[in-house]
């Protein structure tokens, strides 16, 4: 597969496939959605009146933005409410203003003696992390005892326990400070939900599920917005932007899926009698459809670099098949080096990449293919998570993981592998949320599709291998993202 997408298409003959290979068979369940979002094949974007009231609302969030005081409570909780709501992508350069404003004099405001509010504090903090900006965990010690343990009497701070425990899912390494936050925050919040009956309790539950940091941002967006709206402190402005904005999108995202679906069905119609044949013709045909969009832009050469990722998850792929019928158990250093390439987030982070434009420049993608830190630690990520919830299915099939790996290698249980193997998880978010706040050779938005992946990744994984095993909770959140439109 040498040369661009073209060049590889046209070297593929009718003859090049012939033999028929017995596969062994994953027993997938058929798709829980058939040719359901061929139903959207006529629908249309924002009508008339939802163009003109989402120009309005639109100005109307500016205007808050550009009146609330730069420093104050008020404008962090606004900017947080836009994040989280999912529109901040229309503020950007507001948002920057402000932030850029608070970090100036982060250590000022910290050092002030009545700077003792914990929600203040760590929602400053976690927004400005959250925003690529280092600022220091040093501002919780005024939270601790002597002894360095959380003043017990901030139990009953049910607003700050919670930020606290957002706040720690963008620490890095070598700040105990927030990794015993982590577990105070935890317990304290599963006891509160013991007593607590209202609104609150089910935000409270819903962060726990799904931590701000490691879930994905639209299904995160989609939560808040039901909890948002049962807040009696909501903004009508900014919670009428959001759910007018979100089910723009929505019918977006269903357009496309029903243009994925046909292509999908036009091309088994072809029925090749080879599955890896219909297989490399098929990611080929994908490969040159870019290619050729991609030189309106003059951005062509980014489709070989995705090809060269293809070939190396090939190769992973390839690599596992040796083990498999080798019978052999490779070290856990072998099996994650492998793994990084096996998890698919190199792959798909460069594809991520091809509609970005401009700033996906031949520079990036260098980077990205040296493989860095940030690019490691998403793929480590994504495939520990998918092993802890796969591998006993996938063990029966003689597939080897990285749970098996570490029992066979350090003589563990499967119970001490699972510890063990979060624990090297839970490095690689240090890892992932230090190069978010490092000034890399590529400008921000390129990180995010990484970032995200690992989102995805965990949020995949969390309690089950959803992405194979679609049929239950990820239908349900399948259909209030992607179907249910939000009642305005």
């Amino acid at each position: 597969m040498d040369g661009n997408a073209g060049e590889v298409a046209n070297q593929v003959c009718p003859q090049t496939v012939v033999a028929e290979v017995t596969r062994r068979c994953g027993n997938h369940h058929p798709t829980v959605w058939g040719d359901h979002f061929l139903a959207y094949a006529h629908l249309s974007g924002a009508n008339e009146w939802e163009k003109k009231q989402h120009e309005h609302l639109k100005e109307e969030v500016r205007k808050m933005l550009e009146m609330s005081p730069s420093k104050s409570l008020q404008t962090l909780d606004l900017i947080n409410a836009i994040q989280c709501l999912g529109i901040a992508y229309h503020f950007e350069h507001e948002i920057e203003e402000s932030l850029a404003c608070i970090y100036s004099c982060y250590d000022q405001l910290n050092a002030e003696a009545d700077e003792t509010d914990l929600h203040l504090v760590a929602l400053r903090f976690r927004v400005l992390r959250q925003h690529g900006y280092y600022v220091s965990s040093h501002v919780f010690r005024k939270f601790t005892d002597d002894q360095g343990n959380y003043n017990k009497a901030l139990v009953s701070d049910v607003q700050g326990l919670l930020s606290l425990y957002e706040a720690t899912q963008f620490r890095v390494h070598n700040e105990e400070i927030l990794d015993e936050a982590v577990n105070f925050t935890t317990t304290h919040l599963k006891l509160l939900l013991l007593t607590l009956s209202n609104s609150f309790a089910m935000k409270i539950s819903n962060a726990l599920k799904y931590p701000i940091n490691y879930t994905m941002v639209t299904v995160a967006t989609r939560k808040y917005l039901s909890f948002y709206q049962e807040d009696k402190a909501h903004d009508d402005v900014l919670l009428n932007f959001a759910k007018l904005d979100y089910n723009i999108l929505q019918k977006m995202h269903k357009s496309e899926l029903c243009d994925i679906t046909r292509w999908n069905i036009d091309d088994v119609s072809e029925q090749l009698p080879s599955y890896m044949k219909l297989y490399y013709l098929a990611l080929l045909d994908v490969y040159v459809e870019i290619e050729k969009e991609l030189a309106k832009e003059n951005n062509s050469f980014q489709v070989k670099y995705s090809i060269a990722e293809m070939k190396k998850l090939i190769n992973a792929y390839f690599q596992e098949a040796k083990w498999y019928h080798g019978n052999n158990v490779p070290t856990m250093e072998q099996y994650v080096k492998n793994g990084i390439r096996s998890s698919t987030i190199p792959c798909l982070a460069t594809l991520s990449w091809l509609g970005i434009g401009n700033e996906a420049t031949k520079e990036a993608h260098d980077w990205l293919a040296s493989e860095p830190l940030i690019l490691v630690a998403s793929s480590i990520i994504a495939r520990l998570s998918n092993d802890i919830v796969s591998h006993e299915r996938e063990q029966e099939g003689g597939d080897i993981s990285g749970v098996e790996c570490y029992m066979n290698e350090y003589g563990v249980t499967k119970e001490e592998a699972y510890v063990e193997i979060r624990k090297i998880m839970d490095n690689s978010w240090k890892d992932l949320n230090r190069e978010c706040l490092k000034r890399t050779v590529v400008p921000r938005v390129l990180l995010m599709p990484v970032l995200n992946l690992a989102r995805m990744s965990e949020f995949s994984y969390k309690d089950e291998d959803s992405y194979t095993v679609s049929k239950n909770d990820l239908r349900d959140i399948i259909s209030e993202v992607l179907v249910d439109p939000i009642t305005i």
